[in-house]
C-alpha cells in the first residue's frame, strides 16, 4: 500500500465517520531527504534524523570524503520510492552528489533509506551515502597532476620566462637527530648565506615538523658557483635539491610587471572556489597573477575509493597545459633600460614605445622602488615635460609656434608668485616665440596663458596624448589624471605638469609616441588583448602633432637638452622638473623620440630633468638595438 492510499483511506474514513476517526498526517519523507542532503552538501550532520549512526556521526562523513571535504558540492535528492523490508515501511531517496573538483564537475549517484520511527523519517546510516561501494573503512582520496605551465614569450618567439634550473638550498630535519642540532644546522646555513636575522630562520626551522625539509633559498643553477653549491652540500644537516621553475632571464627582468610565481597562498586557495588546491604553483603578483588561469592551465585530477590497501578509481581527467602569454617586450631593450637603472637609490624607470604600432619595447622599474611597479602604474608629477599637452591646448586656443608669450623672471597668479627654474638663460626672457618658451621651458610664459585655455582644454589636450584617458586595459597601466574643473593656482600650476597633474612613465611615453606617430597612441603590452579604451573628445591630428614634434626638436637644437644634437636620428625631446614632498625634493623626467622610438625617463628623487634623467636617456638612445 503506497502512502497516498494510506493517506487517501484515512481522510475517507474522516469523512464518513467524523466524529469516531481520529486520524494524524504522515509526514513527507521527502522533507527529510531534503534535510539530509543540506546536511551531506556543508559536513555537518546537525539536522537530518539518523538511526543506526556511527558515536560521532560527522568525524564518520569527513572520514568518508577523505581530502573532498573541504571542495564544494552539492547534494540533490530525486523521488522517493516506498517498500515494505519486512521491518517496516521504508522509503529510498535518490541522492546525485555534484562535485567541484577545480573547473570541472564530477557526479555520484547515491541513495538514502528512511524508515518510519515513530511517526517520524530517520535516515539509517550508511558509508554508501557518499559512495555506492563505499564501506565503514572507506575513503574518498583526490590526487592532482599539474599541468605545464604557459610560458610568457616575446613576440619571435624567445621565452621571457619559461622553466629555467634553480637549486633549492634549506634544512632537511629528517636526516638531524635532535632539536638542537636541528637550530646548530639553521644558524649555520642562515650564516653562511649572510642573512640578516639568521634567529629569525632557526626559529623558522624549530617550528617545523620533525623530518621537514625548510628552504632558505632558491637560487638560479647558473649562480651556483656564487653560492658554493659544492660547498653546501657537505654541510651537515643542510640539502640542495634540483629543480625548474617558471623564471625570467635575470633575476631583475621586468620583475615589478611581470610579477612571481610560487605556491599557492591561503587566500589564493580560498577566493579560487576550489579551482586552486595547497600546494599548486600559480601566478602571486604582476602579469602573472592577472593572466593566471591562462597560464596556469587545468591539472588533471584522480577520485580513488581507498579501503584499507585496496584503491579503486573513480573519476579521472588528464591534465591541460596552459597557453602561452606573449608580450611586446624585447629583451635587449628591457636589460639595457635595467642596467641604465641598477644604482639608482629612489625609484625610477624607462619605458620605450614604438610610435608606429604602440608596442611597448621596455617597461623597467628600478630597484629603487623597493619591487613597485614604477613604470606602469607609478603616478607621480610630470613638471616641464607636461608642458607638450599644454603647447597643444595653447594651439587649439589659436596660438602658433611663432606666436609671441611673455616670458618674464616671475609671475603671479592669485596671490601665488611662479618663477622660472635656477639659471633659466636672460637671454631668453621678454616676449619670445611659443617655440623659444618650450624649447627654454619658461615657466611664467606658459602661466601667462591660463586665462586663454581653460582646464577643460587642457585636460582634453592631456587625453589626445594619451595621458589621464580612460580604460579598462589588459595590463597594470595608470595613465594619470589632469583635472578639468581646476581654478586659479591650481590651473596655473597645472600648465606646467605640477599641481594636480600626475602621469605614470609609461603615460609620458605614450605622448612621446604620439607626437612622432601623428595620432593618439594606444600602448600595447600583451600581444591579442586590446584595450577597451575611451578614444579622446578631440584626438591628436597629424597636424598638431607635426607642429608638437617641431617644440620638441628645437629643445634638442636650441633649447634645454641640446647635449642630444648629435644622436642619431631624428630626435625630439623635452625635459621636466618637478618639486614634491618639502617643495626641495623633485622629480627629474625626460621624454624624447627617436625615428620610431619614443622614450620616458623617470628619477623620484633627482636634481632637474636634464642633469639627472637626461644622462640616462642619452645613453638608452646611444644604444639602442
Amino acid at each position: 500500500m503506497t502512502m497516498r492510499r494510506r493517506l487517501s483511506r484515512c481522510a475517507l474514513a474522516a469523512l464518513v465517520l467524523p466524529l469516531a476517526v481520529a486520524c494524524s498526517t504522515t509526514p513527507d519523507p521527502a522533507d527529510e531527504a531534503v534535510l539530509l542532503a543540506a546536511d551531506l552538501a556543508d559536513g555537518t550532520l546537525d539536522t537530518a534524523k539518523l538511526s543506526a549512526a556511527p558515536a560521532d556521526p560527522d568525524a564518520a562523513l569527513a572520514a568518508l570524503l577523505g581530502n573532498l571535504a573541504d571542495l564544494p558540492r552539492t547534494v540533490t535528492t530525486g523521488e522517493p520510492t516506498e517498500a515494505d523490508d519486512g521491518d517496516g515501511v521504508t522509503t529510498t531517496v535518490p541522492l546525485t552528489w555534484a562535485w567541484d573538483l577545480g573547473g570541472e564537475e564530477w557526479e555520484v549517484e547515491t541513495a538514502a533509506t528512511l524508515e518510519l520511527v515513530e511517526g517520524e523519517w530517520v535516515t539509517r546510516w550508511s558509508p554508501t551515502l557518499v559512495h555506492p561501494d563505499a564501506v565503514d573503512a572507506s575513503t574518498l582520496r583526490l590526487a592532482s597532476e599539474p599541468a605545464a605551465r604557459g610560458d610568457v614569450l616575446s613576440q619571435d618567439g624567445t621565452a621571457i620566462v619559461t622553466d629555467r634550473a634553480v637549486y633549492r638550498i634549506g634544512i632537511d630535519k629528517a636526516h638531524i637527530d635532535t632539536p638542537e642540532a636541528a637550530e646548530v644546522a639553521a644558524r649555520d646555513l642562515a650564516t653562511r648565506l649572510e642573512f640578516d636575522d639568521v634567529a629569525a630562520f632557526a626559529a623558522r626551522v624549530a617550528a617545523a615538523g620533525p623530518r621537514a625539509y625548510v628552504v632558505a633559498i632558491t637560487v638560479r643553477a647558473e649562480e651556483a658557483e656564487r653560492w658554493d653549491i659544492e660547498g653546501l652540500r657537505k654541510v651537515p644537516g643542510v640539502l640542495v635539491q634540483s629543480d625548474e621553475i617558471p623564471l625570467a632571464p635575470t633575476a631583475t627582468f621586468a620583475r615589478p610587471l611581470l610579477g612571481t610565481v610560487g605556491e599557492a597562498t591561503a587566500e589564493i586557495v580560498e577566493e579560487s572556489g576550489g579551482a586552486i588546491r595547497a600546494g599548486d604553483v600559480v601566478g602571486l603578483s604582476g602579469l602573472q597573477r592577472a593572466f593566471d588561469e591562462r597560464l596556469r592551465g587545468t591539472p588533471g585530477t584522480t577520485v580513488t575509493l581507498v579501503t584499507g590497501e585496496e584503491e579503486v578509481e573513480l573519476h579521472a581527467t588528464e591534465p591541460v597545459d596552459g597557453t602561452d602569454l606573449v608580450l611586446t617586450l624585447e629583451e635587449p631593450y628591457q636589460i639595457q633600460a635595467e642596467g641604465l637603472l641598477a644604482d639608482i637609490e629612489s625609484a625610477s624607470a624607462i619605458v620605450a614605445v614604438r610610435p608606429s604600432d604602440g608596442t611597448i619595447l621596455a617597461a623597467a622599474s628600478g630597484p629603487g622602488g623597493g619591487g613597485l611597479n614604477t613604470a606602469t602604474v607609478g603616478l607621480y608629477a610630470p613638471g616641464s615635460t607636461f608642458k607638450i599637452a599644454t603647447a597643444l591646448a595653447l594651439l587649439r586656443a589659436g596660438l602658433t609656434a611663432d606666436t609671441p608669450v611673455p616670458c618674464t623672471p616671475t609671475v603671479t597668479v592669485d596671490g601665488r608668485e611662479f618663477e622660472n627654474f635656477p639659471g633659466y638663460p636672460a637671454a631668453s626672457l621678454g616676449d619670445i616665440p611659443l617655440r623659444e618658451a618650450i624649447a627654454q621651458s619658461c615657466n611664467t610664459a606658459l602661466i601667462a596663458q591660463h586665462e586663454a585655455v581653460t582646464a577643460a582644454d587642457v585636460s582634453a589636450a592631456a587625453a589626445a596624448l594619451g595621458i589621464g584617458t580612460q580604460g579598462p586595459w589588459p595590463f597594470p597601466y595608470a595613465t594619470g589624471s589632469v583635472p578639468a574643473d581646476a581654478t586659479g593656482t591650481s590651473h596655473a600650476a597645472s600648465l606646467i605638469g605640477q599641481g594636480d597633474v600626475l602621469a605614470s612613465p609609461l603615460a609620458m611615453a605614450v605622448a612621446a609616441a604620439s607626437v612622432a606617430a601623428g595620432e593618439t597612441v594606444t600602448p600595447v603590452l600583451v600581444v591579442g588583448e586590446e584595450a577597451d579604451v575611451v578614444a579622446p573628445a578631440t584626438p591628436l591630428t597629424a597636424a598638431e602633432a607635426d607642429v608638437l614634434a617641431e617644440l620638441m626638436r628645437g629643445v634638442v637644437a636650441t633649447g634645454t637638452s641640446t647635449f642630444l644634437r648629435d644622436v642619431p636620428g631624428d630626435v625630439g625631446a623635452k625635459s621636466g622638473t618637478a618639486q614634491w614632498g618639502t617643495g626641495e625634493q623633485v622629480h627629474a623626467w625626460m621624454i624624447a623620440f627617436q625615428d620610431d622610438l619614443a622614450v620616458a625617463v623617470f628619477v623620484e628623487d633627482g636634481e632637474y630633468g636634464t642633469a639627472t634623467a637626461g644622462p640616462l636617456l642619452e645613453a638608452f638612445l646611444r644604444n639602442v638595438p
